[in-house]
């Protein structure tokens, strides 16, 4: 059997069904799966075969079940769980790490369980995995839980097949298993999580090793702690994440819809991005500025206890100093979160692998899949398939900002968990570390590496430095393309609008507001946003009054309008300069800086400290009313043979945008026409270059359409021309999802599909 079946309770499926069933046997973990034999009447085991598929444990995936007839033994020894056996290349799959299951929760806060507040109580329908293991067949010994011997009644647990324990590989109980500790520490037989309910009341800054790595802690409704943790962690204004007791408790921080319920209650536990509700007891300084929150559950023992002590929601943020990797290893933790925490809740179960919380956002009416923005803990390493099958191991390396890899061989593809962005040496490093896991795990030597068009990304530089291997190179926007198609088992011909920050086009402008037409391997460009300059390159980013000053002059409108006076005259004059020179101001085509432009004639942000917070309180202003749209004209450019066949002139739309501000249009008005015009303008765009494509499938993707109102709405004005549109489900939209693209488009290009 193939699929996730190892460290979900499989053998102990397949044990329990052979004894109710009166079959003879074994079951062990090999290298590949799982690999069982059974005898027994040919009724019974045809019972078997069924069941196996039919009756698996929850957390199991049974891909395939392959059987074969052997002659019988004639005995009749009963079913054992056999050792595990390794005899060639690893192809098992690993398991995501699970949120503690409900039996465990019961038996967590039980007085009379001997697992009474035992911060690591597990089964094998939940607990660590992925984080744990070294290798497979996911046993013991491979996983970071080998150092700790069981005791006589874990081990009785363990090799009894009608307990939920049976093979739980990481079992443990308070007398044999991993413990929690302080620092600075505590006298003899003081009780830890007392002392941290105690810091967190008091409004300190508390480290908790977790399941993936450390997160920093305070109180969510101490603006005082809040704004302290701020200050220390260097995070200007980013929003934290909560972590809510129960359902009940995230319900009175924001407003739930059913599938965001599910989302929260799902074993993944992400954290889900939300509406906040209005008086949630939450302090200012954990989402400025902002109308949503991300809330997430419990879904490690330790956390449960936590959140039961102190009663209140938490802030849980990521244990790093802004733009680091996230902390999981304990001498390191200590070192770089020193000087934030206040207080260290520590145990001794080392994590192997650091893996970020999960962010996913719901889409509403548009489909029931979520939107996730940030792919990780409890989702990694699931494998997706490859639709064209590679003839040769690779490696995809994607970009940089949201940094993911992918391994891949045959039809098999694993995209990492969340790296952050590849701006620094600390990151790199992790990068580096994760492929050398993974290549590991998965048993993939790659002879072919994939890797973003951009020479000074350190992605394409690591890829670059590979040995002895092919490089294929896969252009920005096309892998956001493909990494869509893949998804969804879809070779091409499809149309695609992907829309982001910023990307090396093929011509060597940045570009970002693409129309394309293509398949798996290639595509052209089709349409594109007019081309305007950024000026002073990436500074242009990070104040977005720069872009909406390239617009202006675009549009032939070099005045400093009534909404920018904050900018000093002379300023804007010198940065109007540098965008008539061209001089460090690239052309871009990026629908992500139009959005920043538009953010800054209407007032709400002129300087961001967190990439995408221009675009994302532009969305949160707009008046979900409003119907009508700004005008965003199609034309064809002429001319330039790479130019593509039609041109989303928006020049005209800013000096309307301009127009309705000077003339008293509230902010929520603008952003919510802009909105509209720019799905409308994307679906006409879409349709004319399916038309002419012949085909009657669109996909969505770049880092843009994590805007839902932009989602919704494109979506909706797409499906009413009736074409099919695709958006990223099990990946992100944005840049997490541009090394599974890679890999897709260099598998397809392998075979010449």
């Amino acid at each position: 059997m193939t699929g996730t079946v190892q460290g979900v309770g499989f053998r102990p499926h397949v044990h329990r069904l052979a004894g109710e069933l009166g079959l003879s046997g074994y079951v062990l973990n090999d290298e590949r799966g799982v690999l069982l034999e059974a005898e027994g009447p040919s009724g019974a085991v045809e019972a078997f075969l069924q069941r196996l598929h039919a009756d698996a444990p929850p957390l199991a995936a049974v891909e395939r079940v392959a059987a074969e007839d052997i002659e019988a033994t004639g005995e009749n020894g009963g079913f054992s769980v056999a050792a595990s056996v390794r005899t060639g290349e690893p192809l098992a799959l690993v398991s995501p790490d699970v949120a503690t299951c409900e039996a465990c929760l019961r038996e967590l806060f039980d007085p009379a369980d001997r697992r009474y507040r035992y911060p690591f109580i597990n089964c094998t329908d939940c607990g660590p995995r992925f984080t744990i293991v070294r290798g497979v067949p996911y046993d013991r010994p491979l996983t970071t839980m080998s150092a700790f011997e069981m005791c006589e009644l874990c081990q009785a647990e363990y090799d009894d097949p009608a307990d939920r324990r049976f093979h739980a590989q990481p079992n443990a109980c308070p007398e044999c298993g991993p413990k929690v500790t302080l620092s600075p520490t505590l006298p003899e037989g003081s009780d830890p999580f007392g002392r941290v309910e105690a810091s967190l009341r008091a409004g300190q800054a508390v480290a908790i090793k977790g399941i993936g790595g450390y997160h920093l802690a305070c109180r969510a409704d101490d603006e005082a702690a809040v704004a302290s943790l701020r200050a220390r962690k260097h995070r200007d204004e980013k929003p934290f994440a909560l972590m809510a007791k129960d359902l009940t408790a995230a319900r009175a921080l924001v407003d739930l819809t059913p599938a965001e319920d599910a989302l929260l209650l799902g074993r993944e536990r992400p954290i889900v991005i939300a509406r906040r509700r209005p008086g949630a007891p939450v302090a200012a300084s954990v989402a400025p500025g902002a109308p949503d929150l991300g809330v997430m559950l419990p879904y490690s023992p330790l956390h449960h206890i936590l959140l039961a002590d102190v009663g209140v929601a938490l802030v849980m943020t990521s244990g790093n100093v802004s733009d680091e990797p996230i902390a999981f290893d304990d001498a390191d933790a200590a070192g770089r979160l020193g000087g934030i925490a206040d207080l260290f809740l520590l145990h001794d179960r080392p994590i192997h692998t650091r893996t970020d919380d999960s962010v996913v956002r719901s889409l509403g009416t548009v489909r029931t899949a979520p939107l996730m923005l940030r792919r990780s803990r409890g989702y990694v390493p699931r494998s997706l398939p490859l639709p064209v099958e590679s003839p040769r191991p690779l490696l995809a390396c994607g970009a940089e900002l949201k940094s993911t890899f992918c391994v891949a061989k045959g039809q098999r593809a694993w995209v990492s968990h969340h790296i952050g962005d590849l701006e620094n040496w600390e990151t790199l490093l992790s990068f580096r570390e994760g492929i050398r896991h993974f290549e590991r795990l998965f048993a993939v030597e790659p002879e072919v590496v994939a890797h973003d068009l951009h020479p000074e990304y350190l992605a394409t530089k690591y890829a670059l430095e590979r040995d002895g291997v092919e490089l294929v190179g896969v252009q920005h926007h096309h892998a956001h393309l493909a990494a869509c198609l893949a998804e969804h088992g879809v070779q091409g011909p499809a149309v695609g609008a992907i829309y982001d920050g910023t990307g090396l086009g093929e011509d060597g402008t940045v570009w970002g507001g693409e129309v394309l037409a293509g398949d798996l391997a290639h595509s052209r460009r089709t349409g594109s946003l007019l081309a305007v300059r950024m000026p002073g390159g990436e500074r242009a980013i990070r104040e977005p009054w720069r872009m909406a000053c390239a617009w202006l002059l675009a549009a032939g409108e070099p005045a400093r309008p009534s909404g920018l006076e904050a900018i000093d005259a002379g300023r804007w004059e010198q940065i109007s300069e540098l965008a008539r020179s061209g001089l460090a101001s690239p052309l871009t085509s990026s629908m992500g800086r139009l959005f920043d432009a538009v953010a800054a004639l209407c007032g709400l942000r002129i300087e961001v400290s967190y990439e995408g917070q221009a675009a994302v309180e532009l969305e949160a202003v707009a008046d979900l009313g409003e119907v009508s749209a700004y005008d965003i004209a199609m034309v064809a450019p002429g001319g330039e043979s790479q130019a593509p066949d039609l041109v989303l002139d928006a020049r005209e739309t800013v000096l309307a945008i301009v127009g309705d501000l000077r003339a008293g249009a509230p902010a929520a008005t603008v952003a919510a026409r802009f909105h509209n015009g720019v799905a409308r303008v994307t679906a006409k765009a879409c349709a004319r270059a399916a038309e002419a494509e012949g085909t009657g499938v669109v996909a969505l993707s770049g880092g843009v359409f994590q805007n839902r109102l932009l989602a919704e709405r494109t979506v909706a004005a797409l499906s009413g021309r009736g074409l099919t549109v695709l958006m990223p489900e099990g990946l992100p939209p944005n840049d997490g999802g541009i090394s599974y693209g890679q890999a897709a488009a260099a598998a397809a290009r392998l075979t010449g599909v």
